[in-house]
C-alpha cells in the first residue's frame, strides 16, 4: 500500500518527534551533518522512533539543501548527507512504517526581502528532493518553514520531480492575539495557498506557540483546506535557562494538547523540538485505544 492509500485508511495517522534536540540530548551535533559524524546515533533515534509506534518516520535532512550547506560552510557533500539520511532512517524503520524525506528552509530570505532569487532556491529543493526520491522515501515533508513563498517554492520543487505526497509545513509565532509567520502569513492564508500549489496535507509545527495554540491554527487551517490538516507542536513554548533553550513539557501534558489538535481537526499528527520517544509512545497508547 503506498503512502496516499494508507493515510486514507487510517483515522489518525502518528508521525515520529523531534531529531534535533534528541540528537543534542545525546551528545551529537545536531543537523543533518550528524548523518556523516555521528550516524549511530541517528539510527538509535529513529530506530527509538520506530519501536515507539508511529507510522512514519522523517530523514534527518531538514536543511541539507546546497544553498544552507555552502552558505552556513558546513564542508558536506549534499548527495551523501541526504542518501545517507534515508539510509539511516529506513535502517530503523519497520514493515508497515513509512518514511518522508525531510526538507526546510535555505536560510535565506527571497527576494526582494533578501537577496536570494527564487529559481536558485528552487534548484537547490529540487536538487534535494532529487536525491530523497533517489533514496527510497515514500513523500516529502516540507518543514519549519517561516515563509509561504518559500514553503510554495519548495513543494513546487519537490512536485517537479516527483508525484508522491508532499506534506508542507509552516512556523506560526503569536503577535497581537493573531498567529502570523515571521513574514507575516496567517493560518489561513497558509492553508489556502499551499492547498492551492498541490500540497498533499498542510500542518503547523514549531514557532513560538504550545499544543493548545497549535490546535487553534490547526482549525483555522481546516477551514480553509479540504486537504488532510497536521499538527507537530513543541514540547511547550522554549525556555531560556542557563543560556539554554529548553522544552519542558511532559508527554502527559503533550498528549492533552495533542488531543485538542485532533478535536480541533487534525488528522496526522507528531512531536518538533523537545519531544522525545516517550511523548511519540504516549500519544501511540492514546490513538490506539480510541
Amino acid at each position: 500500500m503506498n503512502l496516499s492509500a494508507f493515510i486514507n485508511s487510517k483515522k489518525i495517522i502518528l508521525l515520529d518527534g523531534a531529531m534535533g534536540t534528541q540528537l543534542a540530548a545525546r551528545g551529537a551535533i545536531m543537523g543533518g551533518h550528524s548523518n556523516i559524524l555521528n550516524p549511530e546515533i541517528v539510527y538509535e533515534i529513529h530506530k527509538d522512533y520506530s519501536e515507539s509506534g508511529c507510522h512514519i518516520l522523517t530523514t534527518n535532512t531538514l536543511t541539507m539543501n546546497r544553498i544552507f550547506i555552502e552558505s552556513h560552510n558546513l564542508k558536506i557533500d549534499v548527495r551523501e548527507v541526504n542518501l545517507r539520511g534515508v539510509e539511516l532512517a529506513k535502517q530503523a524503520k519497520k514493515s508497515g512504517q513509512y518514511l518522508l524525506g525531510d526538507i526546510s528552509s535555505t536560510g535565506k530570505l527571497l527576494v526582494p526581502y533578501g537577496e536570494l532569487e527564487e529559481s536558485k532556491a528552487y534548484d537547490a529543493f529540487a536538487e534535494q528532493a532529487s536525491i530523497l526520491l533517489e533514496g527510497g522515501v515514500d513523500g516529502f515533508i516540507i518543514e519549519t518553514m517561516p515563509d509561504l513563498n518559500e514553503a510554495k517554492t519548495a513543494l513546487q520543487a519537490c512536485r517537479s520531480v516527483s508525484p508522491l505526497p508532499v506534506f508542507v509545513s509552516i512556523s506560526f509565532s503569536i503577535a497581537k492575539d493573531s498567529y502570523k509567520t515571521i513574514m507575516g502569513n496567517s493560518p489561513q492564508q497558509c492553508a489556502t495557498e499551499l492547498s492551492e500549489s498541490g500540497a498533499f496535507a498542510v500542518g503547523a509545527n514549531c514557532g513560538t506557540v504550545d499544543p493548545h495554540q497549535i490546535s487553534e491554527i490547526v482549525s483555522m487551517m481546516k477551514q480553509n483546506t479540504k486537504m488532510p490538516v497536521f499538527a507537530q507542536p513543541n514540547a511547550g513554548k522554549p525556555e531560556m535557562i542557563n543560556g539554554e533553550t529548553k522544552f519542558n513539557l511532559s508527554p502527559a501534558d503533550f498528549l492533552a494538547g495533542i488531543k485538542e489538535c485532533i478535536k480541533a481537526g487534525s488528522q496526522i499528527i507528531g512531536g518538533c523540538c523537545g519531544t522525545t520517544p516517550e511523548h511519540i509512545r504516549i500519544v501511540h497508547e492514546y490513538i490506539s485505544s480510541n
